[in-house]
């Protein structure tokens, strides 16, 4: 199974390696990644591999969710196919 995780934040040193340690604690496989700096603001999407992770994927995304206020940023983890579902045209 896969989920994306985006993360929106003030741009600063070591987002991309503190996310991807958070992730790899619960046994989660990065896939591919989009980011960009955009007047000072970080943007990160992750396509991710979870069907090895630990926890149960709502609870990934409550844990990555308290990471992130933790470290500033926001983020938001969801299984694949509902992130497709809801961004279609």
């Amino acid at each position: 199974m896969k989920a994306i995780v985006t993360v929106v934040g003030k741009d600063r040193v070591g987002i991309i390696a503190s996310v991807c340690t958070q992730l790899a604690a619960f046994n989660v496989n990065v896939l591919d990644i989009s980011q960009t700096v955009m007047q000072g603001y970080f943007t990160m999407m992750m396509a991710t591999e979870i069907s090895q992770c630990s926890i149960p994927v709502a609870e990934l995304s409550k844990r990555m969710e308290q990471a992130g206020k933790e470290m500033g940023l926001s983020i938001h983890v969801q299984r694949e196919d509902i992130f497709q579902a809801m961004h279609r045209v």
